[in-house]
């Protein structure tokens, strides 16, 4: 995908136009992580000149979350596991006293990647918001 996209010169904000979601949603798409719909499959392989068989892929319920490792091995992805090791047990604590007993929706949710200027350097900007899901009693 990367390697079409890069001959075509098509950012993965444009695709996103293609698809009709956010960068953030299409991208993960595109990677293998969602599932398009067959008009949004035809149009991106329209886009990116894809075989009909990588077009009926990127229809395929995917296996999400599956990376080659247990521990990421790619230094921008590890800053992530290590922010969720380091801060994990924080967030936790900070949404259940807000919340209550629950996790944040990973399935109803939301995220933004934006550039944040900086005069010490620009920094990236990630704002998630995933529903509140209580535990349940029964």
């Amino acid at each position: 995908m990367s390697g079409r996209r890069s001959k075509k010169q098509l950012s993965w904000a444009r695709l996103a136009e293609i698809i009709g979601h956010s960068k953030e949603w299409s991208t993960a798409a595109l990677l293998g992580q969602m599932t398009l719909t067959e008009a949004q499959a035809r149009a991106v392989g329209e886009a990116l000149d894809l075989p009909d068989e990588a077009v009926a892929l990127l229809q395929v319920v995917p296996y999400k979350g599956a990376l080659p490792g247990a521990v990421p091995t790619d230094p921008l992805i590890y800053r992530f596991y290590e922010l969720v090791n380091v801060y994990g047990t924080t967030l936790k604590a900070l949404i259940h006293e807000e919340f209550g007993d629950g996790i944040m929706s990973a399935i109803d949710f939301s995220m933004d990647l934006t550039r944040e200027p900086d005069p010490k350097g620009d920094r990236v900007r990630i704002v998630m918001s995933g529903k509140f899901l209580p535990y349940k009693t029964y």
